[in-house]
């Protein structure tokens, strides 16, 4: 993997060809990654305006890309733009990888090269490149997918994730890790993308029972209460508030307590520096353990791995 092309299309977004270019684009030998030939391809060898603000010069057109060892299809400022049918011909054509950061998904999608296949983008965007790529398995909760000729990243960073990990794959994790050090990143993040993800705001239920006993709640989750106490404060049997609950919020009543509970250990674990078995019972998830599996099942990673992405800082 030493030739590698990057599809520069109107609305590129900056960012994810910076990432290309620090990765391939740099000389680097004298940390033992590299030498790489970066191609800028471009249809017509245009120069290209692109997201947010400037215009990024082509070395090549879209032949360019036809022999590349990898080519790097970066995310648009639009994902939904339509995509030129010499870009579509190019990418279907080029012998190589072919790797989409970010949005970069939805102009392979567009190339039809994500049918059968495993692939992701940014969580925003995850409903959307389900419509776009029906035939492609979209995963929800990963960093990058590897279908051994065709990637696909996650939003923003996890392009980077992306990059680094073909690098490892072309060359090895010593030459991966060497990188990762030039560029003040771990060579693997652990988790994955929903530990990222905005956690929902508390729907209020449309009716005033129901209203009321989520508002009840949500302010005692320390406290071990279950869906009998939610249905007796609802002054329903739990048949019917079960019921109730499920039409109102779109979750069972357990279901939706587990979620309040973990969001609040989240918040917990982001603003406060109590310790986990602190956090553990004040969310109401009772013991350390059933803390970190909850956060492994939800977000994929630990309480304290958690902390440290997402702690906010005390001002002094």
């Amino acid at each position: 993997m030493r030739v590698v092309g990057v599809l520069v299309l109107p609305g590129s977004r900056m960012f994810d060809l910076s990432v290309v270019a620090e990765v391939w684009g740099v000389d680097r030998t004298d940390s033992g990654v590299g030498p790489f030939e970066l191609r800028v391809c471009a249809p017509g060898r245009a120069a290209t305006p692109v997201a947010p603000l400037g215009v990024v010069p082509a070395t090549h057109g879209l032949a360019g890309l036809r022999d590349c060892d990898l080519v790097v299809v970066p995310g648009r400022e639009d994902p939904f733009a339509p995509v030129p049918a010499s870009a579509v011909r190019a990418l279907r054509s080029t012998t190589g990888a072919v790797a989409a950061l970010c949005s970069g998904a939805f102009t392979l999608a567009a190339a039809g090269l994500l049918d059968g296949r495993e692939a992701t983008t940014h969580w925003r965007l995850l409903d959307d490149l389900t419509r776009a790529a029906p035939r492609a398995e979209v995963l929800r909760d990963v960093l990058y997918t590897d279908g051994g000729e065709v990637f696909t990243s996650a939003g923003v960073v996890g392009g980077l994730d992306l990059c680094l990990h073909l690098v490892r794959r072309a060359h090895g994790a010593d030459v991966a890790a060497a990188l990762a050090r030039r560029l003040v990143m771990p060579p693997a993040r652990e988790g994955g993308q929903r530990q990222y993800v905005e956690p929902p705001l508390r729907g209020n239920a449309p009716r005033a029972g129901l209203s009321s006993t989520v508002d009840w709640a949500v302010a005692r989750l320390a406290s071990p209460i279950g869906v009998a106490e939610l249905a007796a404060h609802a002054g329903m049997s739990e048949r019917t508030f079960h019921r109730a609950f499920l039409a109102a919020t779109g979750s069972t009543p357990g279901r939706w307590l587990r979620a309040q509970r973990v969001l609040l250990a989240r918040r917990l674990l982001e603003t406060t520096d109590l310790p986990v078995h602190r956090v553990a019972e004040r969310s109401g998830l009772g013991t350390p353990a059933n803390l970190r599996r909850r956060l492994r099942d939800e977000l994929g990673v630990a309480p304290d791995a958690y902390r440290r992405t997402f702690r906010v800082p005390t001002a002094s």
